[in-house]
């Protein structure tokens, strides 16, 4: 039976004693302790809601709000549709439309804490899964269908790059889609902040533990000459609509000057 912390919604079968997803600082385990929570109770309890970004990209997030409570993004191409970041949640509703949309060719996840139920996702709509491989060690269930690459690029359709930054993994990857003037699709590679006006740069969110300074700038130096007007973040609201390759680079230089 998969079963998925109820705290991060990393998927496990069989369950293990403890999830070290969130024994990692830059998760955390409850005061309560751990607990889980089998695939099927999640999908009978919860639903997705759907918001439509831009013309091509569609945003779909659990309600109630359950573990870590990101979104996914679903962006369309003339080659296919693409899922950014995994919710643990793939109830039959959210299939249907999916399958009506045109289905997922392919799958590409920030970080470790999205990967959740990406087994589920694949089998679904018979996807490709983009892991990088220097978050190998953090993957909790294989699947034959993950790919795992290496560098710091990969082209997985026409005008969509994968961008591997670090940070706060090793393998911290966001997505460039060159459509229009550009958008950038961050996960929390990049956390933007509340006004959408700026983002920052961190090693553990919910322990509030920075990346050196020395990281930001390497982040943001990997991402001088990307040009994208528009970027996308992990949660709800998470939307800088303008200028948002000058606000990354303004924002790297003041958290540095903080830190120095």
């Amino acid at each position: 039976m998969i079963t998925l912390c109820k705290t991060c919604g990393t998927s496990y079968d069989p369950r293990p004693e403890r999830c070290p997803i969130c024994e990692d600082e830059r998760q955390y385990v409850p005061v309560t302790g751990q607990a889980w929570v089998d695939f099927e109770s999640v999908t009978a309890t919860h639903t997705n809601t759907w918001q439509q970004l831009e013309p091509h990209l569609l945003s779909i997030k659990t309600v109630p709000a359950f573990a870590i409570n990101q979104r996914a993004l679903l962006l369309r191409t003339p080659q296919g549709n693409i899922l950014w970041d995994c919710i643990a949640n793939l109830d039959p509703a959210t299939k249907t439309l999916i399958t009506a949309l045109g289905g997922i060719k392919a799958i590409a996840i920030s970080h470790p804490h999205y990967y959740t139920t990406l087994q589920e996702w694949a089998k679904a709509f018979d996807a490709t899964v983009y892991l990088h491989a220097g978050d190998r060690a953090w993957l909790m269930r294989d699947s034959p269908a993950i790919r795992f690459w290496e560098g710091d690029a990969l082209e997985i359709a026409p005008s969509v790059t994968l961008l591997r930054l670090g940070g706060h993994f090793a393998g911290g990857t966001v997505l460039h889609w060159h459509g229009g003037e550009g958008v950038l699709l961050a996960g929390d590679i990049l956390q933007v902040t509340p006004g959408n006006d700026a983002v920052s740069f961190m090693w553990s969110y919910p322990n509030m533990l920075p990346l050196p300074a020395s990281e930001v700038a390497r982040v943001t130096g990997l991402l001088q000459g990307t040009a994208f007007e528009r970027l996308y973040g992990a949660f709800e609201g998470q939307n800088i609509l303008a200028n948002a390759d000058d606000i990354v680079q303004r924002s790297g230089q003041k958290y540095i000057a903080c830190l120095r």
